[in-house]
């Protein structure tokens, strides 16, 4: 790779020991994917995990004196705080969190613990260079903003953050962002729900090609989020276009760049009914409800809220959220309805961490396959329903 002045300094340990690996981590993906040169970022997310290997990575930087050029905001982590009300926590557990948050924090990242920073304080423009990772994020900054990143992981997107800049490959070229796979959707998509079940189904028909999706229209910025989550969770789909909505597909022929598509899939309603029975549980009697995958948005707050005040649930619900869309709801009165109704708000965690443990081996519902697609190897399982009916399932204990 062709690296500038300032660059090869970094990679030499001009900048210590930390910004030195991160700068081998970049060249060494670069060469890699043949990347001619880096490129400066002005964005970075960072999937921060509490799981050891994620750790030892970002304590190494740290220890090397590596302190972010581009800060980057964070995922979600293990709130101890919150969750100790409802559950025991171990020491394991609350001494690596510890050690994550002291870790990121002395990099210069900005603790936001959310998963959604693309909704709120890490907003990108059309056309800009940035690295997120997240399996929510990557789809929905290039996809619906028109911004360019590659589907990063926590370890190239904090080295991103590190040295301010990446490897000049893959979705950051025009040429690569072009549809692949042109996807008539020849049913009625009912709710945000039915994008979570397009987004699990769409990479069986197209594999990991960019799709571009004909025959939606106006879909809600949940249903967007819904259906890269589900894309990048089903698959490996980084970037899709929608005719006549994304920034980047006004039309079908802008779409494909002018060119053909490599192929042509429809999907039904009944095929977005079969890919939900395949991934839910049976119904029957349910233990808890989830939310919060991605993080959820004052407006689904809001729904479940009007849904239970002034009930009783039969089973524990909680919302996993953003801390600011936890202090709306605190302010506009949903917190203490839903709590008065037995569930709970809870912020800056997520169902991929260890305060869930108290649900192991049980059976609840939920409304986000990568919910249960994250907790299958935890010995967890759900029925998989649309908010509204899951909510319902959770005033009446089963569904």
């Amino acid at each position: 790779m062709k690296l500038t002045k300032e660059e090869k300094a970094m990679l030499a340990g001009a900048y210590g020991e930390g910004t030195s690996l991160a700068m081998k981590v970049l060249v060494a993906i670069g060469e890699a994917y043949d990347a001619p040169y880096m490129v400066p970022v002005t964005r970075t997310h960072v999937a921060l995990s509490n799981q050891e290997a994620d750790l030892w990575f970002a304590e190494r930087l740290a220890k090397g004196g590596a302190v972010c050029r581009v800060r980057p905001t964070v995922n979600p982590s293990f709130n101890w705080r919150a969750c100790e009300e409802f559950t025991q926590l171990e020491a394991e557990d609350l001494a690596i969190v510890k050690r994550t948050h002291a870790a990121y924090t002395k990099l210069g990242a900005i603790m936001t613990y959310d998963c959604t920073p693309y909704l709120e304080r890490n907003v990108p423009r059309f056309g800009e260079t940035i690295a997120f990772s997240e399996s929510s994020a990557t789809p929905f900054v290039n996809s619906v903003y028109g911004a360019r990143s590659n589907r990063e992981s926590a370890q190239s997107a904090l080295c991103s953050a590190v040295t301010g800049v990446t490897p000049y490959y893959g979705f950051l070229l025009y040429e690569n962002r072009a549809g692949e796979v042109l996807v008539h959707v020849d049913a009625d998509l009912q709710d945000d729900f039915d994008y979570q079940m397009l987004g699990y189904l769409t990479p069986r028909k197209t594999g990991f090609a960019v799709p571009v999706f004909e025959g939606i229209t106006e879909p809600s910025k949940e249903a967007l989020m819904n259906l890269g989550a589900e894309l990048n969770t089903g698959g490996n789909v980084a970037l899709y276009h929608i005719v006549g909505f994304t920034p980047e597909a006004p039309t079908r022929e802008a779409a494909f760049h002018g060119k053909k598509p490599q192929k042509e899939v429809t999907i039904t309603r009944p095929e977005l009914d079969a890919m939900r029975e395949e991934l839910s549980a049976p119904g029957g009697k349910i233990d808890f409800a989830l939310y919060g995958c991605p993080h959820f948005t004052i407006d689904q707050v809001t729904t479940i809220a009007e849904m239970v005040k002034g009930k009783t649930l039969a089973v524990p619900l909680f919302i996993m959220t953003s801390s600011l869309t936890k202090n709306l709801a605190q302010k506009m009165g949903y917190e203490e309805t839903i709590r008065q109704a037995g569930g709970y708000i809870i912020d800056d965690t997520c169902m991929d961490q260890p305060c869930w443990k108290f649900l192991y081996g049980k059976k609840g519902i939920t409304d986000s396959p990568k919910c249960a697609y994250y907790t299958k190897r935890r010995q967890m399982e759900f029925v998989i329903a649309p908010l509204k009916d899951s909510v319902t399932a959770a005033l009446e204990g089963h569904y």
